[in-house]
């Protein structure tokens, strides 16, 4: 809406729109006091749905939930009118809540209350509204009682089985049964359409039954009605003429309209009638069916759960079968109830500020914005103008707001398909100042290193932040010094003389507030005798040094770790303040030592690597020149960081025979590159020298010199080494593309400041991956991909290639220096062009018979398009000569084809290739096979297949009486899990055949290379499963084949020392050997051993053991007993041959003592 004022007013809104870029609203902070003292208009938090369907046997509930402060006070209007709560004995209102409850237990019918109820939350400062909630009752009506005649068709004829549901809210769901429950099947013949009918695309005999009943669920009553059911009676004919296909659904014309709008489902539908069934395709015109679009019902039906625009257009379905085909084509169109582009949100503004409320919206059609202010609309005050508040279409400027002009203001975005309805609050808060944070809060920093100082406040007018020292001076900001507009005060180098008490001051209209820092400055804890380098001789003492400096205020650990694991210190090893003892080094001492020293606030570290010697001696030999200065220079001198905030200096140790003289160390200089500044120089024994506190990557000068005790050497060149990089703080911005090809794309980004890159600049590095392809169900690989571009031009471009056409690609971009990649660029989505296919999977020329050549191919793996079909070139070959070139074509389902030969002696060379609408792809070329008579191979056969399977191979072997050495075969085998077909040549057999899968089923047969109509039977085979691979016959094993004899033996011994007691007539003690209790009837030796002997009705015992129930008898000294028949005897060479067994009686339970000798524990126990 415009107000009135022509361009006067056009001009004001100008300036206004001005003035509110500068302002912005107040942001409350979550400080639960703050919280609870601010008052604010209503906000709804809660609502019934627009449309709201309740179930007529509950209690209904109309739902109206706001906060605000004061608490909100609610009413509600019906149908457009005050409904007054009171007075209806059956509704009641909850508790400091705006929810209805309607109760029916007294009486009272549900569809009296149906109507639009719409609730207003008030309180002081404003009036926040629901949407408008359009209250019925579901309804589940009966099924109209009818008489249905059975249904007589002939067989073919299509038929329709009308189902007509009974009008529910909301609509019923539909499904068909038979008499005993079960569903109707449902195939590419029978099917259920959208409506609830019953299509059969042609009748068959098997239909005829009298139970085809249509069902109705009601989703809220949870009940199900059923229609009377249908008897169907199909007159069946000798043959069934075949038909074309024509529509059963839709009827009419070739062409029909469907409106759907934004968000919904779209479901189009199309059921043929013919014989034979008619399969349903569909397309789209002037483009593919995109992934978003789903087929159901056997590809009758096609959907799209969340419409969209772009799914718009026209479609069309395709049914054919073998006597034709017929089109229809659906025109969708797709509109939309409006939607937020920008939804209002709650503004709190400090009085004279100024701001904006913006509600945008879109739809089809467009969609009308109306504003109300507290649940009225603004069109009714037009008579009071509010000079502060001004109307432009879709956006209320605000203007230097006051105390008392807080108010809710309501968006209404609508057109005929529906409407939005959104509250914004504009509060206008005044407070004092007030300090969030936590009370004379201590900071302590190191020296040198930057600090902040935090004040968190809040106050309406947003209030004046000042920080002040020990309560003295002028505001601090500037120099080293800078304030932020959350109130922390930045220190960017802390020095001693910065330590003290800071004051940060909020002040505004209503007051002010403080709070104080206090600030202490510490002493950095720096090693500063390190560890170094060093070589002890085994046996020897190795020491390294630790030394530290650190404020005397801040209490510190000194840890020790050995190749980055903590160090166990035990009666060996030994630290002290200063150093770490290795008393009688071995082997196992060598590695690298860190010492890391820590304080509350910082922390250093240093390292060194120790390595053992062997031998006796501490020194090198000194040859027999006379000692001296060094006279070498020591090589690799560089400086680098291995932090952002150091520089490692190192080089190579000079060797034994350039030390010239004893106690050799090292002086190393270094200074700022281009500042003038004097030279800082250190003495050290070791190869290397860490300067800390260094700023991110700045040059430095370095140089070097070796000393001993007569003197120094030469000094080295000056180098320029570089402090430690640190990552880049900038992205590449303004990251976009051109020239999309299928292949290849421009890409331009803004260069960031080189002072962001914080290091040496390496190169813009560009991330990118796949993220999908444009053909419908194939799968990519997303995994991320690199390109470096080391452009440094103000308008940097680069080319990224061999990207995959037809796809979805993402990238961002970095800027990397040496060590590490900045922060990520805007991202960037395209997609790649329509491109040519790749080679198709593969292409296969199979010549089963003399008279035809059967060609296979499958489609590429990278289609690069939509694929619209393949073309086959071919040409006869006679040997240096070729026919005229020949050409098929096929649709992109097709992938075989059978050539019939016209002369058996005819070669062909074959070229494949699949195309996209941008042309055709890579070439697949093959070659037939030679036929020229099979009178040529007179009585050749291939007999006798035999396949051995392992777990991934088998060996394959077969009888032929083709001649030796000039013949070849191909071996054909197919996997029956996907019918995949692979080829292996082979010559003579046997062959091993690798490469198969674990127990999977195979059919293989063998083929002449020449002659193809030469082959074996077919024979079927199935690997074994993995884990039988690794198994092996343990009775082949050297190990097994020991053990065995270890154990033949000591039965033999044991054998033998039985007999021979056994001879002298001892008796063996049981009653010794066992813990079970012996019976009353167990009887006894003299000497309380058991006698024993055994039966000729026993059963051999083979090493199991039984309990006692009978007595046990005296058995005799012979050998005969313990063998099976009374056969055993012993070889010339002492060995026992013959099973070892013992008999015993039905009544024994334990068993004789010299039954248990067939085990080695038990022929134990036996001599105990």
């Amino acid at each position: 809406m415009l107000v009135q004022g022509g361009p006067w007013v056009l001009s004001v809104m100008s300036l206004l729109l001005l003035l509110w870029q500068e302002m912005s609203a107040i942001e409350v902070p979550l400080d639960q006091k703050i919280q609870q003292d601010l008052k604010q208009p209503p906000t709804i938090m809660k609502q019934s749905l627009k449309d709201y369907i309740v179930d007529p046997r509950d209690n209904i509930i109309i739902e109206c939930e706001a906060k605000g402060n004061p608490v909100p006070t609610f009413l509600w209007r019906r149908n457009g009118k005050f409904f007054n709560v009171g007075k209806d004995p059956r509704v009641t209102m909850r508790k400091r809540s705006g929810t209805l409850e309607i109760s029916f237990r007294s009486g009272g019918r549900p569809e009296d209350y149906e109507g639009e109820y719409q609730c207003f939350a008030s309180n002081d400062f404003g009036t926040a509204l629901t949407n408008k909630i359009l209250l019925r009752v579901s309804k589940s009506p009966l099924w109209p009682k009818e008489v249905l005649e059975p249904v007589v068709v002939g067989e073919g004829s299509s038929l329709v089985l009308a189902c007509n549901p009974p009008p529910g809210l909301p609509p019923p769901h539909t499904f068909w049964m038979n008499s005993a429950m079960m569903s109707i099947t449902q195939d590419r013949r029978v099917s259920m359409g959208l409506n609830g009918d019953l299509y059969f695309s042609n009748v068959l005999d098997k239909d005829s039954h009298t139970d085809y009943s249509c069902n109705a669920r009601f989703l809220f009553t949870h009940t199900i009605q059923q229609k009377n059911p249908f008897t169907l009676k199909v007159q069946t004919s000798r043959k069934v003429a075949e038909t074309p296909p024509n529509f059963l659904s839709p009827t009419g014309t070739d062409s029909s309209r469907m409106m759907v709008l934004r968000g919904q489902k779209l479901q189009l539908e199309c059921i043929a009638a013919g014989v034979p069934t008619p399969s349903i395709k569909w397309f789209k015109k002037g483009g593919d069916l995109n992934q978003k679009v789903k087929l159901d019902n056997f590809n009758k039906t096609l959907r799209i759960d969340s419409v969209s625009e772009e799914d718009a257009g026209e479609y069309m379905c395709m049914a054919n079968n073998q006597i034709g085909s017929i089109r229809h084509s659906i025109f969708v169109q797709v509109k939309a109830a409006p939607y937020w582009l920008d939804k209002p949100f709650n503004l709190v503004l400090a009085p004279d500020e100024s701001s904006r409320l913006v509600c945008r919206a879109n739809g089809n059609p467009k969609p009308l914005i109306k504003w109300l202010v507290n649940g009225e609309p603004m069109e009714r005050n037009i008579s009071l103008p509010n000079p502060r508040r001004t109307v432009v279409g879709d956006t209320i400027i605000f203007h230097s707001v006051q105390i008392g002009s807080s108010a809710v203001y309501q968006c209404n975005a609508s057109n005929h398909h529906g409407y939005l309805l959104a509250n914004a609050f504009v509060s206008i808060l005044d407070m004092a100042p007030r300090m969030l944070g936590a009370k004379n809060q201590l900071i302590k920093v190191i020296e040198n290193n930057r600090t902040f100082l935090d004040c968190p406040f809040f106050g309406s007018p947003l209030p004046e932040l000042r920080w002040f020292k020990n309560g003295q001076g002028s505001g601090l900001d500037g120099g080293q010094y800078r304030v932020y507009i959350n109130g922390s005060l930045e220190i960017k180098r802390a020095r001693v003389e910065d330590q003290g008490t800071y004051t940060c001051v909020a002040r505004n209209i209503l007051g002010k507030e403080e709070n104080q820092v206090r600030l202490e400055v510490k002493e950095p804890t720096r090693i500063v005798r390190a560890p170094e380098h060093q070589s002890a001789f085994r046996g020897t003492m190795a020491r390294f040094d630790c030394r530290v400096k650190s404020d005397l205020t801040l209490p510190i650990t000194v840890t020790w770790l050995k190749d980055d694991k903590p160090l166990s210190l035990g009666w060996r090893l030994k630290k002290d303040e200063d150093s770490l003892s290795i008393p009688n080094v071995h082997e196992q001492d060598e590695g690298t030592y860190t010492c890391t020293v820590k304080s509350e606030i910082d922390q250093d570290t240093a390292s060194a690597r120790l390595t053992v010697l062997e031998g006796t001696s501490l020194y090198p030999s000194q040859s027999s020149a006379l000692p001296a200065a060094p006279d070498a220079i020591p090589s690799g001198l560089k400086g680098w960081g291995t932090k952002n905030t150091n520089m490692e200096i190192s080089w190579e140790p000079l060797l034994d025979t350039e030390q010239n003289g004893p106690n050799l160390h090292y002086s190393v200089w270094w200074r700022r590159k281009d500042t003038g500044e004097e030279w800082n120089n250190v003495t050290t024994v070791g190869a290397k020298h860490i300067v800390h506190d260094t700023e991110t990557y700045v040059p430095y000068e370095i140089k070097l010199q070796a000393r001993n005790d007569f003197g120094p050497g030469p000094e080295s060149n000056i180098i320029i080494g570089y402090s430690g990089e640190d990552k880049p703080t900038a992205p590449p911005t303004d990251l976009h593309v051109s020239k999309i090809d299928s292949t290849k794309v421009n890409v331009h980004w803004t260069p960031v400041d080189p002072n962001t890159v914080l290091g040496a600049f390496k190169e813009y590095r560009l991330y990118y991956w796949r993220e999908g392809s444009m053909v419908k169900g194939l799968h990519v690989n997303k995994e991320k991909k690199t390109k470096g571009f080391d452009s440094t031009v103000a308008q940097p471009t680069g080319i990224l290639t061999d990207l995959q056409p037809y796809s979805h690609y993402r990238m961002f971009m970095v800027v990397a220096n040496s060590r590490y990649d900045g922060p990520p660029s805007n991202h960037v989505d395209f997609h790649t062009k329509e491109g040519v296919p790749d080679l198709p999977q593969f292409f296969k020329i199979v010549q089963w018979s003399p008279e035809s050549i059967h060609l296979e191919w499958d489609k590429p793996l990278e289609p690069n398009g939509i694929l619209i079909g393949y073309t086959l070139n071919y040409q006869a070959v006679n040997g240096s000569r070729v026919g005229h070139m020949q050409m098929e074509s096929f649709l992109p389902n097709v992938t075989a084809y059978r050539l019939r030969l016209p002369d058996q002696a005819i070669r062909y060379r074959f070229y494949l290739a699949a195309h996209t609408q941008v042309g055709a792809g890579k070439v697949y070329a093959g070659e037939s096979p030679h036929f020229t008579n099979e009178g040529m191979a007179p009585g050749r056969v291939i007999w006798n297949l035999t396949v051995k399977p392992n777990s991934n191979y088998a060996n394959v072997s077969w009888n032929h009486n083709f001649p030796i050495g000039s013949s070849e075969f191909q071996l054909e085998f197919t996997l029956d899990g996907n019918g995949s077909v692979s080829s292996v040549p082979v010559n003579q057999p046997p062959i091993k055949l690798a490469g198969l899968i674990e127990g999977a089923k195979y059919r293989l047969r063998v083929y002449s290379n020449e002659y193809h109509s030469i082959s074996s039977n077919v024979v079927t085979f199935e690997t074994s499963a993995a884990y039988i691979k690794d198994q092996v016959d343990i009775a082949t094993q050297g190990w097994f084949i020991g053990l065995m004899c270890a154990i033949a033996l000591i039965i033999l011994i044991l054998l033998i020392v039985c007999f021979i007691k056994r001879s002298r007539g001892g008796k063996y003690p049981v009653r010794d050997k066992k813990d079970l209790p012996l019976e009353g009837m167990d009887q006894k030796g003299e000497d309380g051993s058991f006698d024993y002997h055994s039966d000729e009705d026993n059963k051999p015992l083979q090493g199991s053991q039984n309990s006692l129930d009978g007595g046990v008898k005296e058995s005799d000294d012979s050998l005969v007993d313990y063998g099976e028949g009374g056969d055993g005897q012993f070889n010339e060479d002492g060995s026992f041959i013959g099973q070892y067994t013992v008999k015993k009686d039905k009544d024994e339970t334990e068993g004789n003592e010299s039954s248990e000798a067939t085990s080695p524990v038990n022929a134990i126990y036996s001599l105990a």
